[in-house]
């Protein structure tokens, strides 16, 4: 059997960055425990300060095959390169590529604000 795993992010925003990965890969936001309706509404319910409510922000793939994505605020800024990425294969199912590559970069770019990461062609 094979164990499960997830991805986690440091992140000064989670939820911010947690909206850019959802456009990025079709991911929804985890859903929140049973007997609550929103992630506000856990928050309230285990006495967690609103102010930090965006401490934290998970991820799921709908389709339940891709991992789980988790942000985490910490204080610190970012010293050095990512040790992990994650590269997004857009273009290998479709017999137009480069177009895909476009499609995706806007959208990405919207999502973000600002400039998305470089699509490369490649493999896909």
């Amino acid at each position: 059997m094979a164990i499960g795993v997830q991805v986690m992010f440091d992140a000064h925003d989670p939820g911010r960055l947690a909206v850019f990965w959802a456009e990025a890969l079709g991911y929804i936001e985890q859903p929140p425990p049973p007997g609550s309706a929103t992630w506000q509404d856990f928050g309230r319910h285990i006495e967690l300060p609103e102010e930090r409510w965006n401490d934290y922000a998970g991820l799921v793939d709908p389709d339940g095959v891709g991992p789980r994505l988790f942000f985490q605020r910490v204080p610190e800024g970012k010293s050095a390169k990512n040790r992990v990425h994650l590269d997004l294969n857009v273009g290998a199912t479709v017999s137009d590529p480069e177009q895909r590559r476009s499609v995706v970069r806007r959208r990405l770019r919207a999502a973000r604000g600002g400039r998305a990461g470089r699509l490369v062609r490649g493999d896909g």
